[in-house]
């Protein structure tokens, strides 16, 4: 079993269902890879980003982490972002959380979870930040649902704060950073309505 035959079966299947559908698909894809969107999402397996908002391959380049997190001293979320914007030329960014993330979950409860607990610490942060208003949400779990929520307004302000954006509002780029959040129970993505497309809306002017 060390081959996974299963999944190199399904791997055949699938690329003979898209050739059948467009003959040249995988020739146009090798020749050119042109998103639109950059999508920063969770590493959770029951998320997979292309097939949510219904699009192909090549048509949306993603980054995935515990609990879709944008820290500024992570290299490898930075230089995706880079990439994405700089080489790609991407028009928006969403950063994508869903409603109840197993790290967002970790990061409120007591018992230590291992390695994971210093990446989690981000988390943290936006439970210490917003403390009052996930202590008045008695339900369990519909506290770390609100944290889900409150955990992707926060990470959206990390994008828009890298100097990457900034670069690329700056020299004149289209560019917009969106908020949302999936519900794995019924497949429905949720706007959170904290896009931003320029510094002046960073800084929450007009």
């Amino acid at each position: 079993m060390k081959t996974l035959p299963r999944l190199f079966e399904n791997n055949r299947k699938w690329a003979n269902q898209v050739c059948a559908a467009d003959p040249d698909f995988f020739k146009k894809l090798s020749r050119q890879q042109a998103p639109e969107f950059l999508w920063i999402g969770c590493s959770d397996s029951r998320v997979p980003a292309n097939e949510i908002v219904g699009l192909l391959p090549g048509e949306l380049f993603v980054h995935r982490n515990v609990a879709n997190l944008v820290v500024h001293s992570d290299i490898n979320c930075l230089s995706v972002i880079q990439y994405a914007v700089q080489v790609l030329k991407i028009r928006h960014i969403m950063v994508c959380g869903h409603y109840g993330c197993g790290g967002v979950r970790a990061a409120i409860e007591e018992c230590p979870h291992g390695l994971v607990d210093n990446w989690l610490g981000h988390v943290r942060d936006v439970v210490r930040k917003r403390h009052r208003e996930l202590s008045e949400i008695s339900d369990a779990d519909r506290r770390v649902d609100r944290l889900c929520e409150l955990n992707v307004i926060e990470q959206v302000q990390n994008v828009v704060n890298t100097t990457i954006v900034r670069d690329a509002w700056n020299s004149g780029a289209s560019l917009t950073v969106h908020g949302w959040i999936y519900r794995i129970s019924d497949g429905l993505l949720q706007d959170l309505d904290v896009s931003v497309s320029s510094d002046r809306e960073r800084d929450g002017q007009p």
